[in-house]
């Protein structure tokens, strides 16, 4: 997985792609994106499968801020990205959260 950040000079955005590794999904459950830029909603953020069998997304996310996150395959399977920026525990049970700052 990967992150990549493009930052526009027109207005305080980062342009923000998610990218889920085939690997990291089975039987090829779609994927969505949740987190502090979506209120947590489990469905509002699909990724796109790419003929390589990637996953991917992008984002337009206001710079100056920290955006905690989490990948859902499927109905139930929470994963993080294995390279955010760093992580944070979450107030919610015993797992933490993957972190993008922009």
């Amino acid at each position: 997985m990967a992150l990549s950040k493009k930052f526009l000079k027109s207005r305080p955005v980062c342009k923000v792609k998610f990218e889920v590794e085939k690997n990291q999904v089975e039987n090829g459950e779609a994927i969505f994106l949740v987190g502090d830029f979506n209120d947590w909603d489990q469905s509002s953020i699909p990724m796109k499968k790419l003929k390589s069998g990637k996953y991917t997304v992008t984002v337009d996310l206001e710079t100056g801020r920290d955006y905690q996150f989490r990948y859902l395959a499927g109905n139930d399977v929470w994963f993080n990205d294995t390279e955010p920026d760093r992580t944070e525990k979450t107030p919610y049970g015993n797992c933490e959260n993957s972190v993008v700052s922009v």
